[in-house]
């Protein structure tokens, strides 16, 4: 019976003191990557039926991100910074500096952005391979929710989303589903593994409040690493959706995307797609009409089939000085537009 009891004691004495070690080794952990996290912010120009007087509408927008590379490279969602006309990343210390878009892929919402440098005390967080995480491993995710800068928030990866096989739009990502409190500021954050890796970053929430329910979902850092990374990134900051039925009983075709945004010094602007000026409301969601409608791109027919793999397909072989072209219909008319596309365009 002694030998019991004593037996009894020991193990309680483990079990109350792994708590502290778990505590303990985030805590450091969280200092190691503290300096790596940065906060996005943006500023956007309104579609134009929201000006007043002629002028420009502004809204600024706030999220997170994370340094990949000692050159400047920080990945962040795409969500946060595709429309932008401006973008900021302030960093741990305080700084902030202005960057750049050099990609963003809406249909996986991830994108990469550009510092010309980084600060003497920046850290470089590595990136690991998402492929080697597991239902039900530890990870913590560092943001900025609702402003409240550099917040940690724990959690377990809770499953796993292949490409297509989440109904959420994204029809090229890859999600890590967490347990992990993320709101409204964590987008483009990193969801870091008990090592201080990164294995995702940080996209949106499913709720019916509004606030976090305990579905979040990060894409995963190998599809981040290989759209943003290894192949050609491309930044054509247009804001649209697909229209077909009684959207497109004027068009010359069955299926078109209307163009209702698009943003300052991107390829779009660039290529000179015009964006929507009257706002209407739809089956009780709010469009603005009157801008391009998109018919095809690069030979690729907007609405045929695996039309997304296809373009990307076409988008990875260009080379510095390949002219991207595109047909839209405008004020009842086709019209072709074209450009010459040069890397970090």
């Amino acid at each position: 019976m002694r030998v019991l009891c004593t037996l009894m004691i020991v193990a309680l004495a483990v079990v109350l003191q792994v708590e502290p070690v778990i505590g303990q080794s985030l805590r450091d952990v969280f200092k190691k990557v503290r300096p790596s996290v940065v906060v996005v912010m943006t500023e956007e120009t309104l579609p134009e039926a929201t000006w007043k007087e002629g002028e420009p509408t502004k809204a600024g927008g706030l999220g997170s991100g994370v340094v990949i590379s000692s050159d400047g490279k920080i990945l962040t969602a795409s969500h946060v910074v595709h429309l932008a006309d401006r973008v900021a990343v302030r960093f741990a210390d305080g700084k902030t500096v202005a960057a750049r878009i050099v990609g963003s892929e809406p249909n996986a919402d991830i994108a990469l952005i550009q510092v010309e440098r980084l600060p003497a005390d920046a850290v470089v967080a590595p990136i690991a391979n998402s492929d080697s995480m597991e239902i039900g491993d530890d990870i913590f995710v560092v943001g900025a929710p609702y402003g409240l800068t550099y917040s940690l928030s724990a959690g377990r990866i809770s499953a796993r989303h292949a490409p297509k096989k989440y109904h959420g739009g994204f029809t090229l990502a890859e999600f890590f589903q967490t347990d992990a409190a993320i709101n409204k500021g964590n987008s483009g954050g990193p969801m870091f593994n008990m090592k201080g890796e990164v294995v995702g970053i940080v996209s949106h929430i499913l709720t019916q409040s509004g606030g976090f329910e305990g579905l979040g979902f990060a894409v995963t850092s190998n599809l981040a690493r290989k759209l943003m990374l290894r192949e050609r990134t491309f930044w054509g900051g247009v804001d649209g959706q697909q229209v077909s039925g009684e959207l497109a009983l004027n068009l010359p075709v069955p299926v078109g995307y209307l163009v209702q945004r698009v943003a300052e010094g991107s390829f779009g602007k660039k290529l000179g797609l015009q964006g929507g000026t009257v706002e209407a409301t739809i089956d009780g969601e709010k469009m603005y009409l009157g801008g391009d409608v998109i018919l095809e791109m690069q030979g690729v027919t907007v609405g045929e089939d695996f039309a997304d793999e296809l373009l990307r397909e076409k988008m990875e072989k260009l080379t510095a000085g390949s002219v991207i072209t595109v047909t839209v219909w405008r004020w009842g008319k086709r019209k072709d537009l074209s450009k010459r596309w040069y890397p970090g365009e």
